[in-house]
């Protein structure tokens, strides 16, 4: 079970940080952000390996910073500089040695003015 948090409204301009966490102990070979906005495809945001590795899309390629955080079986998306667009629902996911996905229940970005 992977629990996402950290979302709600901002203004242009402004940050948020979102966090999942995975309630088992199960290895992750990569962990990631994806998002979907009303009317579109989900989409990758931002991925990260057990290596430390990362992979952005180019829309928020020095905005945003996905990092594994202290806390045990968890790791965080920090956005910054947020627009309009960035408004979607965010979803995390870890990816185990065998190929299985595992999806958190989405938090919502709302980048308004």
């Amino acid at each position: 079970q992977l629990q996402a948090s950290g979302g709600g409204l901002v203004q242009p301009g402004g940050s948020l940080r979102l966090s999942c966490t995975a309630s088992e102990g199960r290895f992750s070979i990569n962990m990631g952000w994806y998002r979907q906005a009303p009317g579109k495809q989900r989409e990758l945001v931002a991925v990260i390996s057990s290596g430390g590795t990362t992979n952005y899309a180019d829309s928020v390629k020095g905005r945003f910073t996905i990092s594994k955080a202290n806390a045990r079986n968890t790791f965080e998306l920090q956005m910054n500089s947020l627009k309009p667009e960035d408004t979607a629902v965010y979803y995390c996911k870890t990816r185990t040695i065998i190929g299985d996905d595992y999806w958190g229940q989405g938090t919502l970005v709302t980048v308004s003015s």
